[in-house]
């Protein structure tokens, strides 16, 4: 029997939320909107790390990170290999 009919295609659950509850999450939270910017700005006027670190993520933009994964800080050391054309027959 063909199992092809079992590859790919959507997931159930998967893709993207819809319109609508992505919406009414919006509208959930909307009147949250003034309590947090105030305790934003009441951690910023205490100096807290956290809001400060918060507020400039978001107002310049999250800088730029290097991760490195596969050397541990080492340098790689890779065997050259030079390529010979030669005559063939």
């Amino acid at each position: 029997m063909d199992k092809r009919i079992n590859n790919g295609g959507a997931r159930k659950g998967a893709g993207r939320k819809s319109k609508a509850d992505e919406q009414r999450l919006i509208e959930n939270l909307t009147p949250m909107n003034e309590k947090a910017l105030k305790s934003l700005e009441q951690g910023i006027d205490k100096k807290e790390q956290w809001a400060v670190k918060l507020f400039f993520e978001y107002f310049y933009g999250k800088p730029q990170q290097r991760v490195d994964v596969t050397s541990n800080d080492e340098s790689i050391n890779m065997p050259l290999i030079n390529f010979v054309e030669t005559e063939s027959e």
